[in-house]
């Protein structure tokens, strides 16, 4: 008897359209694989349509608040749903840019200094007072980004102080937290993890952007950013960033996959930037490149995760 996936997408995050796109390619393999796919546009309905639909397992292909931040997932707990990818706590986690970075810390993995500015702090102190800190604490270029958003919405990279207090204002449109850190020059690197009990960390990937920025435009248009696997890096950083991400997916509580991101210096120092716990998932996004040169193609990795799903 086919299992039945109930598959959740759209959502009404800053990251709709490429949920939307997700969607389409996971319903796509799944039905390739034998499953039977219910495909659910997340709305205040969700519960009703979870019920009819009457789901072995639900496929989040969701992004950004509501999807990826833990709400669903604590959802889908009450309603004693198994689901791919992390739970609660590790998606809450991940999604908190500044908290999660404390726990790599600890973990021994290096951070980018930074500043957490909240709306209440920016009611009490006022910007210019922020600002104050800031230049105390910290030196240009800077980047300046919501604390809880994906795909780079919202970043900016400031590399002058007149361009600070517009870059920050800007950020907080999209979160009442601001997080600026120092800018760490290098190359970009991505490295996926599968895997529940084990986890294994997956082929490195070197992200080279016509812009320099692997930002929403770069990671969205065709022909902006090129994935380079394997990583042209050092082996011994190869090494590195790969059991970093495996020290962040634990760090965190990660179940069945996650993408974390690092910037590799020219002195061969790996900063680690953050953690997806809810990585792009179209035939061409970042880890199932990885999966691919892992000699896993994309219908057997999106069943993969179900399964992972199903034994969790």
């Amino acid at each position: 008897m086919k299992k039945r996936v109930a598959l959740i997408y759209g959502g009404k995050s800053q990251e709709r359209e490429i949920s939307l796109l997700t969607g389409r390619q996971v319903s796509s393999a799944l039905v390739e694989k034998g499953f039977h796919v219910t495909g659910l546009d997340l709305d205040d309905n969700v519960v009703t349509a979870l019920a009819e639909a009457r789901p072995d397992v639900v496929f989040i292909a969701l992004h950004g608040k509501y999807g990826e931040d833990g709400c669903l997932q604590g959802l889908l707990d009450i309603l004693g749903l198994p689901y791919v990818g992390s739970g609660v706590l590790a998606s809450a986690l991940a999604m908190n840019k500044a908290i999660s970075k404390k726990l790599f810390s600890l973990e021994g993995l290096l951070c980018p200094k930074d500043v957490l500015l909240s709306s209440c702090a920016l009611r009490k102190a006022g910007l210019e007072g922020m600002i104050a800190q800031i230049a105390r604490d910290m030196a240009y270029p800077l980047v300046v980004k919501p604390n809880k958003q994906g795909s780079t919405i919202g970043l900016t990279v400031v590399r002058a102080s007149e361009d600070l207090e517009s870059s920050i204002l800007n950020a907080f449109k999209y979160d009442d937290e601001v997080l600026v850190e120092e800018y760490i020059s290098g190359t970009e690197i991505t490295v996926g993890v599968l895997g529940n009990d084990q986890p294994q960390a997956l082929p490195v990937i070197e992200i080279r952007s016509v812009t320099g920025l692997y930002d929403y435009e770069a990671k969205y248009t065709p022909g902006m950013s090129e994935h380079v696997i394997p990583a042209e890096i050092e082996d011994h950083v190869y090494r590195t960033v790969q059991e970093g991400a495996l020290k962040a997916h634990r760090a965190l509580g990660c179940r069945g996959i996650s993408r974390s991101d690092f910037i590799v210096t020219p002195g061969n120092e790996a900063y680690i930037l953050e953690v997806n716990t809810i990585p792009g998932m179209t035939r061409t996004s970042l880890i199932p490149d990885a999966a691919k040169a892992a000699g896993i193609e994309f219908p057997d990795l999106i069943a993969f995760l179900v399964e992972l799903a199903l034994d969790n």
